[in-house]
């Protein structure tokens, strides 16, 4: 850090009698020999530049998989790609942010207002993308209920006051009363937002609890309930991981080794980013996303193929992923 400063003391002249202010001017530099940031936080823009890489990678093939099942693709895929890409670019700008602190001791506003804007958009995007997964949103049903709309209502305000928080703690001196009370503001609001977000898991999981129970496609709808179940323990490992453990490992691990909680995060993140899109993959072979066939259906077709008038009338269906049709024969 550089700390620029003007110093005045009095300096007596000769005998004492007379006295007058003289005033200095004093400069401190504090640099590491690699640059200006901290022993903790100097393999930071290597990483972040890293794990931005790794992450527009996933989204690339992301994108690859949702154009090659373009047939079975839902919007939501596309918010999950949104998010990857934003989360990519997140990444970059952090990195370039932390590299001009390290160069020039200071980070350059624009560069850091662009890394507060994308952070605030993928914060957004994240908690908005796990809410209508956990929601069963277009793979279960396409309408939100009241109870489901109010989760959203709490969580998007909640994350805004997160992500304020956030850029207030990175603005303000680590020492001031402030930081300590935005840095208490934005733990507690974090966590409101990550248990919100697990609500709408339970009451699908409930409701394919009770369908399983109801309907006779118990098949289908137990398939369904085991991917919500897997998707529940994967948020709570991700909340744990990345706001619990990471802390503790901030206090336990020695001032150098500081970094590994960043790591820890961005690992975390990208590992639970990898597992949510291979289980909600836009596949046409995807159990958990196959749409169960009415037994009306099934009736209809051995009215149809029981009719000798019908003979050789063809007859168009819907696939199980409820986008492609495919011609049958009646025999």
């Amino acid at each position: 850090t550089r700390v620029n400063g003007i110093l005045s003391y009095p300096v007596s002249i000769c005998d004492g009698s007379l006295s007058r202010l003289c005033v200095c001017k004093v400069e401190i530099t504090e640099k590491n020999p690699s640059g200006y940031l901290s022993a903790a936080e100097i393999p930071l823009p290597r990483l972040y530049i890293s794990m931005a890489t790794i992450f527009f990678a996933a989204a690339v093939v992301w994108t690859y998989t949702l154009l090659k099942y373009r047939y079975s693709v839902f919007k939501i895929h596309w918010l999950m790609a949104a998010l990857a890409y934003t989360k990519a670019v997140s990444l970059l700008f952090h990195s370039i942010n932390y590299h001009f602190i390290n160069s020039e001791g200071h980070p350059i506003e624009g560069w850091a207002v662009m890394y507060y804007i994308t952070h605030l958009l993928k914060g957004a995007l994240l908690f908005i993308t796990l809410a209508l997964i956990g929601t069963g949103f277009a793979f279960v049903k396409y309408i939100l209920s009241d109870k489901e709309k109010k989760i959203f209502m709490i969580v998007i305000p909640l994350q805004v006051l997160a992500n304020v928080s956030y850029i207030i703690i990175e603005e303000t001196e680590e020492g001031t009363s402030d930081y300590a009370l935005w840095r208490e503001i934005l733990f507690l609001v974090d966590l409101l937002c990550c248990g919100a977000v697990l609500f709408p898991v339970v009451w699908s999981i409930r409701h394919l609890q009770e369908a399983s129970n109801t309907d006779g496609k118990a098949a289908m709808n137990l398939e369904k309930l085991k991917l919500f179940r897997h998707y529940y323990v994967m948020i709570v490992c991700y909340i744990y991981f990345t706001r619990i453990i990471a802390i503790l490992l901030q206090f336990t691990v020695p001032f150098q080794w500081q970094w590994c909680q960043e790591f820890l995060v961005e690992v975390s993140t990208l590992i639970f980013f990898v597992l949510t899109g291979f289980k909600f993959r836009p596949a046409s072979n995807n159990p958990y996303l196959q749409l169960p066939q009415d037994e009306e259906d099934l009736e209809m077709d051995e009215v149809i193929t029981e009719s000798g008038v019908l003979e050789g009338i063809h007859k168009v269906k819907k696939t199980s992923n409820g986008r492609e049709r495919q011609r049958e024969v009646a025999l």
